[in-house]
């Protein structure tokens, strides 16, 4: 069982209990008349498994000097969830958003999103690997963990803090530990069942070893996981942006309206991952300990995403032929006569709700995003004592590397439509506002799955011509991050008056991160073949579940230089994509504690200052875009030039938690606190690009003078505690939210240093960039409930519950233009991450051996991120949801199988979707069904 050590806090007296009743868990009424006997009679029992982890985690919560949430491993080796962010969403105010496959991705604190939450390991800062901040949580196999802490109110001493939330991730301590411990896991894993689609699979291996030596002044301990994991094959139900549209078509001299086009992709992702940790512990006195600690984790991915679309041409011109998109290989779309239709009037328009077009092209796609990532850490700790001081030094390094592969391609029928076969589709259920993809299409007319009739090559003549057309693109974007750190603190006792201590302290962080990404289109290689078509490689096919069409697939790496010719692409966009920053920051704090009584009331705490100098700088482009128009305009002089910038500025963070004391094992908690959160890193890139147009200069740019996200932060939480068995609690917060960054428009803005000299251009125009804003506020209700049911009655010894709520809400209105978006009508949007409540209830019972447990988790409607295949975030409205996940396991307690463990696990057992839609959740934008998830394991302990 994972020991914790605790920070100082004055001593809690006994007494009667405290009557409390949330809403939500009516049960507590009776637990509040409850005897402590009973509570002390339930202290005398040794436990394991989740219990002891849940009497870890509220000791971690109701010594810590500040307001946390805490997780421990269930047993060394056994985190209950597969990763990180899985595991820490079970906390109060703590959500998770899951990617379209299912699988956990971002996690929000409070309903903020997950660039606010600061990530340490071990209390150091930590690299990521994308554009932004927030750590990828699946670098870090949950088995390599002892526990997990979020820090919902922060203290002087806790660099690296988030405005949301600080989580820190702990690895073990093996003199922890009082003896010799090994532990290993073995577990399989079935993905999407009853999702309708090719189930996916996956295992996982984890060992841990855990020894001392030299009568204990000497402690190591390593670990082991390795995962790999291929997934199910998920339809995203024929929804993409062709569905989105309409289209006008001629009905004899009528014009209808018709769907502008088709599509559904199956998306199939592969996840491996190997982690290792080691630490070397020295403690030969209680005076002298020095630590070292290294984590690594290495990992590969490939997201592999096959499907058809296609347009639905007009006919129609005049007023409409803007909206016309006729290829120039493309045929002119006509309703077939004499197949059954449907039309119905809305608004004074007519649709085709049902009907037959013929003339129809689709394009198969088979792209592919993969890479690889691989993240190396250490830290070497020292804690001594000198002069009366208990002194720390502290020297770190976390970096990160991840390099991606992003693959486009485009097959189908070649050559111009006089030339190739074309197709049919009819459909039936289309309305207003509605996408294809709740309608029934089906296509006819074109073998899509024949690699005779299919073909690799630029299908609409998008790009490229017909006899060296564009048939796909390639990017290869590569991010780099490093972080340095050091670290000097000293703490002192004293007493004078409620100050019975100080802590004084100097971190110094040194961090660069470099993303560069080198693109190019694909072209067939020349040959013979007149429209430039070569066939698809292998035997493969897959097929979509909607449409019920099977189409050629194929994996597109190690095609270059075989089927396709790379050639490079620079413009401006591509140059926007690169950039570097570097940040020196030096943060000195000071934090005194606080012991006594204030109020007539026992009190503790901490009152301190932080004081934090930042110096950063960016590198970039900036870009003539009116000249920079591809590879070749691109290389000629005086079209770009490497652009540098920074600033500098301090914050001065006050922080103060009081722990006041009320008696009988209950606790009235105060934090105030200024926050801060440091911008998108991407954001802060040195480039600008610019546009010479009719209306005069137009020009978009990053910020590197951007200063971070600031808030005021008030807390405070009502506990009331059965030892360290349970507890219940009731907090509410509010961050009043001084500085919030966004994409503003700044007009009137002087172009003049960009432009050629002698330039007769206006250099006055319009500058879209992120800048620092006014913020408005957050604020929130969370209550809590964690107790075992023997408090009530010993009858129930071994059942128990956990359950949270959380109420949050925000006059945070952000205006679409701030942001990149995906299908957001409207003109101001709300805060991204929020939903406005959120439910955690887990249900257990662990006795003699046996575990099982219950859960359920849900989360409100909210404004969450997506990425694409373009290498960008954004966002879209995604439909809240309810899942359920049930655990059960056997340990054997005696015998040769003693330490044997048997694990079952199910999530999603609800069946619960990965929805979008588009402004109200009428419209929506296409479901994906991942699918329960089964897991089998064994464990051993020794």
């Amino acid at each position: 069982m994972t020991s914790i050590r605790t920070q100082r806090r004055g001593p809690m007296s006994a007494g009667p209990l405290f009557t409390l009743n949330p809403v939500y868990a009516g049960c507590l009424t009776a637990l509040a008349f409850s005897t402590n006997v009973m509570a002390q009679q339930a202290q005398s029992v040794t436990v394991t498994g989740i219990r002891a982890a849940i009497e870890s985690a509220i000791s971690v919560k109701k010594n810590a000097s500040s307001i946390v949430e805490s997780i421990s491993a269930e047993d060394i080796g056994k985190m209950p969830d597969a990763t990180v962010a899985e595991s820490i969403s079970r906390l109060p105010g703590v959500t998770l958003q899951r990617d379209a496959t299912g699988r956990g991705k971002n996690v929000s604190v409070r309903g903020m999103s997950a660039d606010f939450n600061g990530a340490t390991l071990n209390g150091r800062e930590m690299a990521s690997t994308g554009d932004s901040r927030g750590v990828e949580f699946d670098q870090f196999p949950a088995e390599l963990l002892g526990s997990i802490t979020i820090h919902k109110t922060p203290t002087a001493a806790l660099v690296g803090q988030g405005l949301a939330a600080t989580i820190d991730m702990r690895t073990i301590k093996p003199l922890d530990f009082r003896k010799r411990t090994l532990a290993a896991n073995v577990r399989t894993v079935r993905t999407g069942v009853s999702s309708g689609a090719v189930e996916g699979d996956g295992d996982r291996q984890s060992f841990s070893y855990i020894d001392q030596f030299a009568d204990r002044t000497i402690g190591v301990a390593f670990g082991f996981a390795k995962s790999n994991e291929t997934g199910a094959a998920l339809s995203n139900g024929g929804g993409n942006a062709w569905g989105r549209w309409e289209r006008s078509l001629l009905d004899g001299a009528a014009k209808v309206i018709a769907p502008a086009g088709f599509g559904e992709d199956v998306i199939q992702n592969t996840l491996k991952r190997e982690g290792a940790m080691a630490m070397f512990q020295f403690k030969p006195n209680k005076d002298f300990e020095t630590t070292l600690d290294v984590f690594k984790s290495k990992g590969s991915f490939a997201s592999k995403k096959t499907g058809i679309e296609g347009a639905i041409s007009c006919q129609v011109t005049g007023n409409d032929a803007d909206t016309c998109n006729n290829f120039p290989y493309d045929p002119l779309t006509s309703i077939v006569a004499g197949a059954p239709k449907t039309v119905t009037t809305v608004g004074g328009k007519v649709y085709l709700e049902a009907g037959t077009v013929n003339g129809v092209k689709g394009v198969v796609r088979n792209h592919l995003e993969a890479g690889a990532d691989k993240l190396d850490a250490w830290g070497w700790n020292t804690k001594f004592k000198a002069l009366g001081w208990d002194l720390s030094t502290d020297l770190a390094q976390s970096k990160v590397k991840r390099e991606s592969d992003r693959f486009e391609t485009t097959a189908g029928v070649p050559g111009r439509s006089a030339v190739g076969n074309v197709g049919t589709a009819s459909w039936i259920g289309f309305k207003p506002g509605s996408p294809v993809f709740e309608s029934a299409l089906t296509l006819a007319g074109v073998d899509y799955a024949s690699r005779s009739a299919v073909k690799l090559t630029d299908v609409n003549g998008w790009s490229g011509g017909e006899t060296f057309p564009q048939a796909g693109y390639n990017a290869h974007p590569t991010v780099t991050d490093k972080i340095n750190t050091g670290r000097l603190s000293g703490r002192k006792d004293f007493s004078l008056g409620l100050l019975v201590g100080a802590e004084a302290g100097l971190n110094f962080t040194e961090r660069n991160k470099v993303r560069i990404a080198p693109e190019g289109v694909l072209r067939i290689l020349p040959g013979t073949d007149p429209y430039g078509a070569a066939t698809v490689p292998g035997t493969a096919t897959t097929l979509l579940p909607t449409l019920g069409i099977s189409v050629v697939s194929f994996d597109p790496r190690g095609t270059v230089g075989t089927i396709f010719q790379r050639v490079d692409k620079i413009d401006k966009d591509i140059l926007n994509k690169d950039w570097s920053v570097t940040e020196k920051v030096t943060t000195g704090y000071l934090r005194g504690d606080i012991d006594g009584k204030l109020l007539g009331l026992p009190v503790s705490g901490n009152l301190g200052l932080q004081l934090v100098h930042t110096n950063q700088s960016s590198s970039g482009f900036n870009v003539d875009g009116a000249k920079c128009n591809d590879a070749v305009s691109c290389a000629a002089g005086g079209v770009y030039v490497i652009s540098s910038a920074g600033a500098s500025y301090v914050d001065a963070n006050p922080s103060l938690n009081l722990n006041f004391d009320l008696g009988a094992d209950q606790a009235l908690r105060l934090g105030l606190a200024k926050v801060m959160a440091r911008p998108n890193m991407n954001d802060m890139r040195s480039s600008l690009t610019y546009t010479i147009g009719n209306t005069g200069v137009v020009g978009s740019a990053g910020n590197p003078k951007l200063e971070p996200f600031r808030a005021l932060s008030v807390d405070v939480s009502y506990e009331k505690y059965f030892g360290n068995k349970g507890y219940i609690s009731a907090a509410g917060f509010y961050k009043k939210l001084d500085s919030y960054i966004l994409n503003s428009i700044i007009g009137n803005y002087d172009f003049s240093r960009f432009l050629a000299p002698g330039s007769t251009v206006n250099p006055i125009g319009i500058l879209t960039m992120p800048a620092n804003g006014s913020g408005g506020n957050i604020s929130g209700i969370e209550l809590s409930v964690n107790v075992p049911f023997n408090l009530l009655t010993p009858a129930l010894n071994g059942f128990g519950i956990m359950a949270s709520t959380a109420i949050n809400d925000s006059s945070v209105r952000l205006p679409v233009s701030g942001f990149k978006v995906a299908d957001l009508d409207g003109i101001n949007i709300p805060m991204p991450g929020l939903s406005k409540s959120v439910t955690n209830v887990r249900v257990y019972y662990e006795n003699h051996g046996m575990q099982v447990s219950l859960g359920a988790r849900t989360r409100a409607d909210f404004l969450g991120e997506i990425s694409n295949f373009q290498d960008e975030r954004s966002l879209s409205f995604i439909r809240g949801s309810t899942e359920v996940d049930l655990q059960l396991g056997y340990e054997f307690q005696s015998g040769y199988l003693k330490g044997l463990g048997v694990l079952f696990q199910g999530t999603n057992l609800t069946n619960a979707v990965f929805e979008r839609y588009r402004d109200v959740p009428a419209n929506s934008l296409g479901k994906i069904k991942y699918g329960k998830s089964y897991l089998f394991g064994l464990s051993y302990k020794y």
